[in-house]
């Protein structure tokens, strides 16, 4: 397993070693001692996995305190534009977006850290996301980023015409305007 910076604090890309031979393929998506070994020590409590159609943004999502999540993302089956916010206050980055195509080819996943909102568009003609938390959900915490903010400027690589967006999505509030509790 690789461990690849990004330009945000905490934010990592994954490479899993993929074994490939006739039958198939083999990789660890992951393992906890291999974790600690790149110097992170995070307890994953909860698994969650999503079926969408090109074109369908999910997010963007975050819990507040003490509620925070950290994610490993990875795609199962097909292509994604996953993409994290921070929301940190405090961070150099705050209000700033990393986005990264996630396939089931490479298999690399991202590793999100708590403090920021966290969303995905399908690239593919369909897609299986998996994606490990560290906290389980709380309903209570959930909150979000509106896909669309201006202020962020995210290119989903969506053609518009083709967005699907959930009701509850599509009316979050803009970065501006959201409740946050950590920093």
């Amino acid at each position: 397993m690789k461990l690849i910076d990004t330009p945000f604090e905490g934010l990592y890309i994954i490479q899993p070693k993929v074994f490939s031979d006739s039958r198939g393929y083999f990789f660890e998506s992951y393992s906890a001692r291999k974790f600690k070994e790149l110097g992170l020590d995070i307890n994953f409590v909860q698994d969650n996995e999503s079926f969408s159609d090109y074109g369908v943004i999910r997010g963007l999502h975050y819990q507040l305190a003490p509620y925070t999540q950290a994610k490993l993302v990875r795609t199962v089956r097909g292509s994604i534009l996953d993409v994290a916010v921070d929301i940190r206050k405090n961070s150099r980055t705050y209000g700033k977006h990393f986005a990264y195509e996630l396939n089931d080819k490479t298999k690399e996943m991202l590793l999100i850290p708590r403090g920021f909102a966290h969303g995905f568009s399908v690239l593919s003609e369909t897609a299986i996301v998996n994606y490990k938390c560290d906290r389980l959900y709380e309903n209570s915490a959930e909150r979000g980023v509106r896909y669309n903010d201006p202020t962020i400027a995210i290119n989903w690589r969506v053609e518009p015409s083709k967005v699907k967006v959930s009701a509850k999505d599509n009316v979050l509030p803009l970065l501006g305007e959201i409740e946050v509790n950590f920093v």
